[in-house]
């Protein structure tokens, strides 16, 4: 690119810099936003299909779920990216709807798309969006279900609707009310709020029984083995000691060199040895502790120690695995072994090795009020443990965001339906050219129930329209049983989902939509080598080399 100034070019970006303006601009970030779209989208809802993405080393992964999808996909195109970013954003504030709000995105921008065609400003646009994203979420806020932390049925629902579609369905019953256990666990009172942090959910994974198999341990699973085969296999009434330093003999900070001048003086070295880690082992003993797990390792001679005093040792135990037992045992982490006493024990009912599949675990469990608990998901394969895997974690998003926000609306498209009616009843209050941009957020959410008729081989336009009728005439819980493709009322189906689900995703997706339309000149700094410089994209960052 040169400016001609007296005679004279002036280089101003290299010539092998690539710029789109305008509208080219525009058109090439809609299109790439909206493939992404489009590629998940026959993913969502309880009929929706799966993919198989294989990456470069030939690992396979089968799901349904959004987020994995995109994060496994090899994306170039900057826009595209953005999308990707709107579904990490959505798992990591409530764990589901990461297809809804990419879908929900990809169909603004569609939408757009069209109101540019017909010389609507950008800008104008970008203001229109905003204005019925804060709408559509008030308008979510008020047709919202109020549930309560001890609404266990309730909350089982909003687990089983997360759960169904995946790998995990023919169990999701069993595993909701798994979910449902774990969640409330951990769960921890603060005057009237409730805080909850899924970190101290564990889960273990192996494969091997069916999904049926999965189980909720009341402590903490580690994937570890005693020390030594001597000790006891299964202790009761455990007191657990947590030890974050070694049963070994200290090894001098710097290198010395010590001279023996006798054999007496080398036996007495050894016995010293003997007796150090003989010591260890007494403290531990005397504490009364019959368990001991610790961070570092245990020598040989203590670990003979320990089996012949009957206790139970491990070793070499993960940092947030030490975290995890002191929560569930209430015991302390002791750092010096001679400060360990009594009151630093802590309790579980059992404590055993176990073989799973291939593998031996310890269980600890049947802790009194365990604040961290563990779950073991079981399965035929690898590919059916992954996916039980997302499918779980998935439901430790939705019923947290649940019992925290204390608000659910019913699923099946019904929020989408409600929300696009009351939107184009507020679009005439506005007036100007954003009641046009308005009305388009209107159609786009209607994607949503659009997509969930089509993925269960149902004609759209027929749904939409008895949807729309019914929200007439009998209120906002009406949405689409995907599995008789009846309208029906969702709340009597048990088809429930936490409130933030949808108005994360709306908000998520307006914003990236907005972003993408305001973007009106893209420059591409395409190296030959994809230098530094070189973005991701390098010279395919026009609409050809982008494919599904």
């Amino acid at each position: 690119m040169a400016a001609q100034m007296g005679g004279q070019p002036i280089l101003i970006l290299s010539d092998k810099t690539q710029r789109t303006i305008g509208r080219d601009a525009q058109r090439t970030n809609i299109l790439a936003a909206r493939v992404i779209a489009e590629s998940v989208k026959t993913t969502l809802g309880p009929r929706g299909m799966d993919k198989m993405l294989v990456d470069s080393l030939g690992d396979v992964v089968v799901t349904n779920d959004g987020v994995t999808i995109l994060k496994e996909m090899d994306v170039e195109h900057p826009a595209a990216k953005m999308m990707v970013e709107v579904a990490k954003t959505q798992e990591d504030e409530v764990g589901d709807g990461t297809t809804t709000a990419v879908v929900i995105a990809g169909e603004l921008l569609k939408r757009a798309e069209e109101l540019l065609d017909q010389d609507v400003h950008p800008t104008v646009i970008a203001g229109g969006y905003r204005l019925a994203a804060e709408k559509a979420v008030e308008i979510l806020k008020n047709i919202a279900i109020d549930v309560s932390v001890d609404d266990d049925e309730m909350l089982k629902k909003v687990a089983i609707t997360a759960m169904t579609g995946k790998g995990a369905e023919k169990a999701k019953e069993y595993l909701a009310d798994l979910v449902v256990k774990a969640v409330k666990a951990v769960a921890e009172r603060e005057g009237d709020k409730i805080s909850i942090d899924t970190d101290h959910i564990k889960i273990e994974k192996k494969e091997g029984g069916g999904i049926e198999d999965t189980e909720l341990i009341k402590g903490v699973l580690i994937d570890k083995e005693r020390v030594h085969s001597a000790m006891p296999k299964k202790v009761e009434k455990a007191k657990i000691a947590l030890v974050n330093s070694a049963l070994e003999v200290k090894e001098t900070e710097i290198d010395a060199e010590i001279r023996i001048t006798d054999p007496n003086q080398l036996k007495a070295f050894i016995d010293e040895e003997e007796k150090m880690l003989k010591d260890m082992v007494e403290t531990i003993k005397k504490s009364g502790a019959n368990v001991l797990l610790t961070q570092k390792g245990i020598d040989d001679l203590a670990q003979h120690y320990l089996a012949k005093a009957g206790i139970f040792a491990v070793r070499r135990v993960k940092k947030s695995d030490m975290e995890k037992l002191a929560r569930a045992t209430g015991a302390n982490i002791v750092t010096n072994l001679d400060d360990l006493s009594g009151k630093d024990l802590g309790y579980a009912g059992i404590v055993e090795e176990v073989k799973i599949g291939e593998d031996e675990m310890i269980y600890v469990k049947d802790c009194k009020d365990p604040k961290s608990v563990s779950i073991l998901i079981r399965g035929g394969t690898e590919h059916i443990v992954d996916e039980v895997e997302r499918a779980i974690e998935d439901c430790l998003g939705v019923v947290p965001a649940a019992i925290k926000d204390g608000k659910v609306v019913a699923g099946g498209g019904a929020p989408e339906i409600e929300a696009a009616k009351q939107l184009r009843k507020y679009a005439k209050t506005v007036g100007g050219r954003e009641q046009l941009a308005i009305e388009a957020f209107a159609d786009a959410l209607e994607v949503i129930p659009r997509a969930l008729a089509e993925n269960a081989g149902l004609d759209p336009i027929d749904v939409l329209v008895d949807l729309r009728a019914k929200h007439e005439k009998d209120g906002a819980r009406y949405g689409l049983d995907v599995f008789d493709g009846k309208v029906k009322d969702m709340y009597k189906e048990d088809v429930i989902e936490p409130l933030r689900v949808k108005t994360q995703a709306i908000d998520s997706a307006s914003e990236v939509a907005v972003m993408i339309l305001r973007i009106d000149d893209v420059i591409a700094a395409s190296g030959a080598g994809k230098g530094a410089g070189a973005p991701p994209g390098g010279p395919e960052m026009g609409g050809e080399g982008l494919e599904d």
